[in-house]
């Protein structure tokens, strides 16, 4: 990149903060201003991630793709370095794309349901957006501070107990994990001298024995953090209420705040690959990711409630991806990727869905199932708030949710033939094949049997619920859509579909972004040549 377009790495996080600092000065009389402001930014967010990932995927032969921006100047391993790959360039998309249906939902009212609704929007996303571009793992530990943060105020937005004790919850746990990250970056920056990925890959070889002890403890408490982002079991007890408890456009955000430590996992684990960093982490990884996934299934059939069986499939989409993460076989990663991105987008649409589809239930209609979690009633300001019909009737209401809800169904359960299924069908194919003629090893065998039955458990589930309110004789509510409401989970269905649609060039993009991962010595060259050019 020259001229003004080297600068674009910084504004995925400059564009944010700007944003969420104005909105800020604008108080519940300019309503309007603060809406369009929000707006403007998702929006310019957005444009900005589609310009890199443009130029990370056009790159040739002539060039890795790889972008390092110099914060003040100042090189690594001294400066702060922004680095935009394959990888981060298709994480910022994402995320982009996801906040910008979102914030359009939330505009129908949600934004209203309390205070600073925008500015800690804008301030999560400047979080995200941080975490996937930084290069040093300080900067790593701060971003997802500031993501946290937000997040704490939007898990919290708007009033009833059940918020408030679920959002407890989620802050004490995510707390305790920043502690451990801390103690973490302390004993690797006490052994290395660094903290900047590039410069640990070449630090790292030439440790002497007793220090690598203390750099694998370092190593594996970053690894427990980034699992308990994640959301691996035992360590994901929080997510269901939470995420459930969250107004709808916050859950279908808090969606891909999952996969922030999947990256963090690849990102690192890549990095310090030829280290050997994760190599005797693997192993407890890909056991976790099954065991999560095994949580996530029993979860699923056990409870009644659409949200609750939501954040049990976003706790199977973490196991998936953490199981095929810890075979260590390179050939799965560009599926992994694959199904990363689609999972997001579906999860997302599953939440704003949901949501629709509890406005078409009389209040009480859960009650009729015996299993249902203890008898719980809800509180009198859920009550109020599924009462709170918004908005005019669109055309067909009701035969766009059930569609809408049939497609989440069909991308979640993984049946053929729209993107989750091409994944995890890419992703066996691939864990098989890595095998070469030899005995299919047994790890291959047990992910297959998990994702299969993780799969049959959620089209069970959300087939008998999809029965119950759509096919039943019980009297129904009579939805009422905006059409900022029904446009918003109507786009990211759409995308899900041209995923699939576009199978073939999305896994070649991730085809090349596995390969520039397994090869970091391009990464740590772009990132430390400029410091040999700087030293100069």
């Amino acid at each position: 990149m020259s001229g003004w377009l080297q600068h674009l790495p910084i504004l995925p996080i400059v564009i944010p903060l700007l944003a969420g600092a104005g909105l800020l000065l604008l108080d519940d009389a300019h309503r309007r201003a603060r809406a369009a402001v929000a707006l403007v930014a998702t929006a310019l967010q957005l444009a900005v991630a589609i310009a890199l990932l443009s130029a990370a995927a056009n790159s040739d032969a002539t060039s890795t793709g790889i972008e390092v921006y110099r914060l003040g100047g100042w090189s690594a391993p001294f400066g702060i370095v922004l680095v935009v790959d394959r990888l981060s360039a298709l994480m910022l998309t994402l995320c982009a794309v996801l906040a910008l249906p979102a914030l359009t939902y939330a505009l129908a009212r949600w934004d209203r349901a309390g205070v600073h609704f925008h500015p800690l929007f804008q301030f999560m996303l400047m979080g995200l957006n941080g975490a996937f571009l930084t290069g040093d793992i300080f900067n790593l530990f701060v971003f997802f501070e500031v993501l946290l943060a937000a997040s704490y105020g939007l898990a919290l937005h708007g009033s009833g107990a059940d918020r408030v004790r679920s959002g407890l919850a989620y802050i004490v746990v995510n707390l305790a994990a920043s502690l451990l990250f801390l103690i973490g970056a302390a004993l690797i920056y006490g052994i290395t001298g660094t903290l900047n990925m590039a410069d640990l890959a070449h630090r790292v070889p030439a440790l002497p024995a007793d220090d690598r002890a203390l750099f694998a403890v370092g190593i594996a408490l970053l690894a427990l953090v980034f699992l308990v982002k994640a959301a691996a079991w035992p360590l994901n007890f929080w997510l269901p209420s939470t995420y459930s408890a969250a107004s709808a456009p916050v859950s279908a955000m808090f969606s891909i705040m999952t996969k922030v430590g999947v990256y963090a996992l690849l990102r690192i684990g890549s990095v310090l690959e030829p280290a050997g960093a994760f190599a005797l982490l693997g192993d407890v990884i890909f056991m976790l990711g099954l065991l999560t996934l095994g949580y996530s299934a029993i979860g699923v059939l056990g409870v009644q409630k659409l949200d609750r069986v939501a954040g049990y499939s976003v706790i199977a989409s973490s196991g998936t991806l953490l199981a095929a993460f810890g075979l260590g076989m390179r050939d799965v990663t560009a599926p992994l990727l694959y199904y990363l991105t689609g999972s997001v987008l579906v999860m997302g649409a599953f939440y704003l869905v949901i949501e629709m589809t509890e406005r078409c239930k009389p209040y009480g209609a859960d009650l009729l199932s015996v299993t249902i979690e203890a008898f719980g009633m809800d509180t009198p300001e859920e009550t109020a708030m599924s009462e709170d019909v918004v908005g005019f009737a669109i055309p067909g209401a009701m035969a766009f949710i059930g569609m809408a809800f049939i497609a989440c169904t069909v991308i979640i359960a993984g049946l053929p033939p729209l993107s989750s299924f091409i994944a995890k069908f890419a992703l066996l194919i691939a864990a098989f094949g890595a095998a070469e003629g030899a005995a299919v090893p047994t790890e291959v065998w047990l992910l297959m049997a998990a994702i299969l039955g993780s799969g049959l458990t959620a089209m069970i589930t959300l087939s008998r619920l999809g029965m119950r309110i759509f096919w039943s004789g019980e009297a129904r509510t009579t939805p009422q859509l905006l059409v900022t409401e029904a446009v918003p989970a109507a786009v990211l269905i759409g995308l899900c579909i041209a995923l699939a649609l576009a199978a073939q060039p999305a896994m070649e993009f991730m085809q090349a972004t596995a390969k520039s991962l397994h090869d970091p010595s391009q990464y740590v060259e772009a990132v430390m040549s400029l410091s040999r050019e700087a030293g100069r």
